[in-house]
């Protein structure tokens, strides 16, 4: 069964096999920037709900079927996304996509014994992408507990620069100043790119003056971003310990690169057999068998004395009142999953310390992709992020061939306004620009903006 609509075909041609968290979050993304969507699932309440939503063309059947695959039109789609719950019917979907046709194809692929093969499988099945959730989210939470001052942390140039989001307490020495008095008072090779205050994100100049209870985000390498955190009076040292409620997939990963970042982990998870599995996968953890909701277990294993405390769920009410429970009992730095975007503004209101979205931080890497097969030649998106909940963009480019922004001082490019050129790498170097400075060919060049949709380096200009 077939729903359709008239969408503008300003864009990509897109066909997205199913219709759950992710491949949802990736129809609401990507039919924002104007592309031409079809998404097929066999759930037919889930299918007419999104096609009627978010206006786009909607298929109910199996996306691994030929048949299916032909009436949304694979023949002319230009990327072919895979996102099914099934890592095996992903593959299958995009096998099949390939035969009748050229487009690129993107797999989302969950288990760890895949994704030990994820570039074998890349190579000989022609995937442009292999995309794992639950790894890509506990590398976000891994950074975080790097550096457990951040609410946010975001890494660009192959991790030559990271865009690190803070909040400015009451007491806080950057409270009062603007800018040019920062950066006298402070000279380090850092840069504010963009402050929130009361829900309106703006990006600042040289006079902007910044106040108590302000969401900044600065640039900077790794170690001039934690020598400026540490003068301004914020915790630099990486976490000692984390304690992870719930043994899953993201658990594995995140318990994983933590070891190897010398933290002690230890996870409570409530499945007997789930804990041997784990105990065998992560022999260097403590794995406890228990209810991580029980508060006098939660005592028992040190809540009130851990570094860090991350509740990794698959409930979100759960990782909400296991935070709220951890702020109320330590001083642990804590990090919040949450899956669903309901009652954001609700959520919004608490503490709940660092929150991620898994479904975004998936999206957000499937976009950039997008965005660079939609762009020219001349410069490519590499890297994108929204930030401040999508107020505001980061995007890096790579720099292919000379063109209008090229080869003249910054200061004489007619730039949009609420767009800030933040960062240029050079030779794999990072140079934090000035007016003076130039765009060359081979650099990568990041941007701040509160504008959305720049498919190109030449967006920034008027």
């Amino acid at each position: 069964m077939l729903f359709k609509s008239q969408p503008v075909n300003t864009g990509l041609n897109i066909v997205i096999v199913g219709c759950g968290k992710v491949g949802s979050t990736l129809v609401e993304r990507l039919s924002s920037e104007g592309h031409d969507i079809t998404i097929i699932d066999q759930d037919a309440g889930r299918v007419q709900e999104l096609a009627e939503y978010y206006d786009v063309m909607g298929i109910i059947g199996n996306g691994a079927s030929h048949s299916i695959q032909e009436e949304a039109g694979i023949k002319d789609a230009h990327l072919f996304i895979a996102v099914t719950e099934s890592d095996e019917l992903n593959l299958l979907c995009c096998i099949i996509a390939k035969q009748d046709s050229e487009c690129a194809t993107i797999a989302r692929i969950r288990t760890p014994d895949y994704i030990k093969d994820s570039t074998y499988l890349r190579d000989r099945l022609g995937l442009a992408m292999i995309i794992n959730p639950e790894l890509e989210a506990s590398k976000e939470v891994a950074r975080l507990l790097y550096l457990p001052a951040a609410l946010e942390i975001n890494s660009f140039g192959h991790g030559k620069v990271e865009l690190i989001k803070i909040k400015i307490t009451e007491g806080n020495s950057l409270a009062g100043l603007t800018l040019i008095q920062l950066n006298k008072k402070y000279s380090m090779r850092i840069l504010i790119c963009a402050i929130e205050r009361n829900g309106e994100v703006f990006i600042p100049s040289g006079t902007s003056l910044i106040e108590k209870g302000d969401m900044i985000s600065f640039l900077g390498s790794r170690q001039e971003a934690k020598h400026f955190l540490s003068a301004i009076g914020f915790q630099t040292n990486q976490v000692k310990n984390t304690l992870i409620i719930g043994g899953g997939k993201t658990s594995l990963y995140l318990a994983t690169q933590l070891l190897q970042m010398g933290i002690n982990v230890k996870i409570i998870e409530q499945n007997k057999a789930r804990c041997e599995e784990l105990s065998i996968l992560l022999p260097k953890a403590i794995i406890i068998n228990g209810d991580g909701t029980d508060q006098e277990l939660l005592a028992e294993e040190g809540i009130d004395h851990t570094e860090s405390f991350v509740p990794l769920t698959g409930i979100d009410e759960e990782n909400i009142m296991l935070t709220l429970y951890a702020r109320q009992v330590s001083d642990a730095k804590v990090i919040t999953k949450i899956n669903r975007m309901t009652f954001k503004n609700v959520i919004d209101q608490l503490d709940l310390g660092s929150v991620f979205f898994p479904r975004y931080i998936t999206a957000e890497i499937i976009t950039a992709y997008v965005r660079a097969k939609k762009a020219s030649m001349n410069s490519n998106v590499e890297t994108l992020y929204h930030i401040f909940d999508s107020k505001a963009e980061a995007i890096e480019f790579r720099v292919n061939e000379q063109s209008e922004v090229t080869d003249t001082p910054l200061m004489n490019l007619p730039l949009k306004n609420n767009l800030l050129v933040a960062c240029i790498i050079r030779n794999g170097f990072p140079i934090i620009p000035s007016g003076r400075d130039e765009i060359k060919t081979g650099d990568i060049v990041m941007i701040v903006t509160t504008h959305t949709g720049f498919n190109d380096l030449q967006d920034i200009l008027a």
